[in-house]
């Protein structure tokens, strides 16, 4: 193991959440059907990997519903059994290989994995970890690299979204959508929000969205035409959509000519056709966007963005709303995570590390428990 530099003494064992097959994550750990380990802390602190690796003190990790995907074998990517699940997540560094220049003991870190955040130590290479800026809330940091780069790469990077265009956000209380909200109005645009329930379109109101849309009762089309022509728009430039199905089929009757199309996921479970021949005649532009790729594929545009989302983070335009915060050894509330695509607007939820002293958020407005 290479020569690092930490910040304390730690006390292995530490405590991680372990997948040991594949199953429905609503049954607690533990159980004979569960598909998750009992969790205790029984499990090594992990070494540094390399001179230039950084063990991070993980202080909250979200839930997201990739997460849920992933547990259930359902998601894009399979990995081996066992594994620990988690994504994005936020922390303090712990320890640094020999071959680490920027990063110190102390330091306030986010980033994201493919694996491995449900845990109180994760591993990670200093190239991949973003500093923190102070005024940022370090549990709302962790809650940007997955929900709030995905969209920021969508809107900002590939579909250049300007100030006065029209952009359409379906599933626009979950993350993603939510993200795509406070992006398009930082952009400048005008932003018709697509969810169902009252207080999600009273939440997606409060963070700026123009005109708000209940799928569940409302007429879409009707809805969002009335609302252009109040305002003198023609229809929309610029489609989100997390959701697909026949939701995306209706939204399609309201792109103007030359609209850009952001496909970001399925929610539904219905993935849509779009007919060449529609797209070619109202010359649209059709993006798909795999925001994890981008690390292999253009590191740089990725780690662009996400330092620029923490700068918005720190100057207070764009916000993280925390729904519930758990440590890790409550994890049998996960079957919240089952509840994600009708969760109040405030997801992400967070388990807290409990080795780490607790992180006060003014976010969410809710606790940490003692």
């Amino acid at each position: 193991m290479p020569n690092s530099k930490s910040q304390q003494e730690f006390s292995p064992p530490r405590e991680a959440l372990v997948v040991r097959r594949l199953g429905d994550p609503t049954v607690a750990p533990g159980e004979e059907t569960s598909p998750f380990a009992a969790v205790f802390g029984d499990h090594p602190v992990p070494e540094l990997s390399s001179p230039t690796a950084v063990r991070v003190r993980v202080a909250a990790t979200s839930l997201n519903f990739a997460t849920f995907l992933q547990v259930q074998g359902k998601y894009q990517e399979r990995p081996s059994l066992p594994f620990v699940p988690g994504s994005d997540y936020a922390g303090v560094v712990d320890a640094v290989g020999p071959g680490v220049r920027g990063l110190h003991p102390g330091d306030r870190v986010c980033s994201f994995a493919g694996l491995g955040s449900f845990a109180d130590f994760i591993v990670a290479e200093e190239k991949q970890l973003f500093l923190v800026p102070d005024g940022c809330d370090l549990v709302a940091a962790g809650a940007l690299p997955v929900a709030f780069g995905t969209s920021h790469l969508a809107l900002v990077h590939r579909a250049k979204l300007k100030a006065g265009q029209v952009l359409l956000v379906l599933g626009a209380a979950g993350g993603v959508g939510v993200s795509a909200v406070q992006i398009g109005k930082v952009c400048g645009a005008v932003v018709i929000a697509v969810a169902r329930g009252i207080e999600k379109l009273q939440y997606l109101k409060s963070i700026g969205a123009d005109h708000v849309i209940d799928s569940s009762k409302d007429n879409v089309i009707g809805s969002a035409k009335s609302f252009l022509k109040a305002r003198g728009l023609t229809g929309a430039d610029v489609l989100y959509d997390p959701v697909g199905g026949k939701l995306t089929q209706d939204s399609l009757k309201l792109l103007n000519w030359a609209a850009q199309i952001l496909v970001i996921g399925f929610a539904s479970g219905d993935v849509p056709i779009i007919r060449a021949n529609i797209a070619l005649v109202k010359n649209w532009t059709i993006h798909g966007l795999y925001w994890g790729s981008y690390l292999t594929h253009q590191p740089r545009v990725l780690i662009d963005s996400l330092n620029e989302l923490l700068l918005w983070l720190s100057k207070g335009l764009i916000t993280v709303q925390i729904s519930d915060r758990y440590r890790l050894a409550e994890v049998s509330n996960i079957h919240r995570l089952s509840s994600l695509r009708s969760h109040s607007p405030k997801a992400p939820t967070y388990f807290d590390s409990n080795t780490f002293p607790r992180v006060h958020s003014n976010h969410g407005g809710v606790k940490h428990m003692p």
